[in-house]
């Protein structure tokens, strides 16, 4: 696992540009990986599925290839759940603002 540098961790934490905002399935649109945390807490369960199922893991894909953040699209390709998704999206960002932090 090789180390963050804090400049990686700073463009993790940074919006992304508004044409690679995440658009949720009749909901908010996200441009961050604090937002997507706290968006996630207020989907209900259809629109957690609509994104998450057995054929896509469309929260994964964003934060891989829009983020940039591979270690956390891994983790959350794992994750089936909504709780389990805000659970590693707080563990990431709490290890991310850290490394951004120095």
């Amino acid at each position: 696992m090789t180390r963050l540098t804090t400049e990686q961790a700073k463009k993790m934490l940074s919006d992304c540009s508004p044409d690679k905002s995440f658009w949720v399935n009749n909901g908010p649109v996200m441009r961050n990986l604090n937002e997507l945390s706290n968006v996630l807490k207020g989907l209900n369960e259809d629109q957690f599925c609509h994104h998450v199922n057995k054929e896509k893991s469309d929260f994964s894909k964003w934060v891989g290839e829009v983020i940039g953040d591979e270690t956390l699209a891994k983790t959350l390709q794992k994750a089936k759940t909504k709780s389990a998704a805000i659970t590693k999206i707080n563990q990431r960002l709490e290890t991310l603002r850290k490394a951004a932090a120095k």
